[in-house]
């Protein structure tokens, strides 16, 4: 089993502010460690009820603009029956409806199939939590 499934856990600091970190670079490490030459799937996976895993671009905006869209969806104001922690932490915990908190992505000959432009990114707006674990698994032959 161990040849076929490989794990690993990323510990991310994100800091007192709404973020869209990029994992691609750790993905790809991560992968040239334990899977060379192989195909098969990563799983990244954020076990946290307020953190979410999405593929998108980064750096010319777009992870600003995910930012401000998820801002516009889930205000951080007092409408949300769960009220525990900072005004508006409830939005926190809609946050995985919307960006999941997994990622399951094609691994061919030990490389991250992503598109040109696609990143792999953790996706934090809870600015009360700034730690954060994320699970890579490699499943292949």
């Amino acid at each position: 089993m161990s040849d076929s499934f490989t794990t690993t856990v990323l510990n991310i600091t994100t800091g007192t502010t709404e973020t869209v970190t990029d994992l691609t670079r750790a993905c790809e490490e991560f992968l040239t460690r334990t899977a060379p030459g192989r195909d098969g799937l990563l799983n990244v996976f954020v076990p946290h009820a307020t953190a979410g895993i999405a593929v998108l671009e980064t750096g010319a905006g777009s992870d600003d603009d995910l930012l401000a869209a998820l801002h516009h969806l889930l205000p951080a104001d007092d409408r949300w029956q769960h009220r525990h922690g900072s005004p508006g932490h409830g939005r926190d915990h809609v946050l995985p409806a919307l960006v999941p908190p997994h990622a399951t992505l094609p691994v061919v000959g030990g490389r991250l199939e992503l598109g040109t432009w696609q990143s792999v990114c953790l996706v934090d707006t809870n600015t009360s939590n700034t730690n954060r674990s994320v699970r890579l698994s490699f499943l292949g032959q």
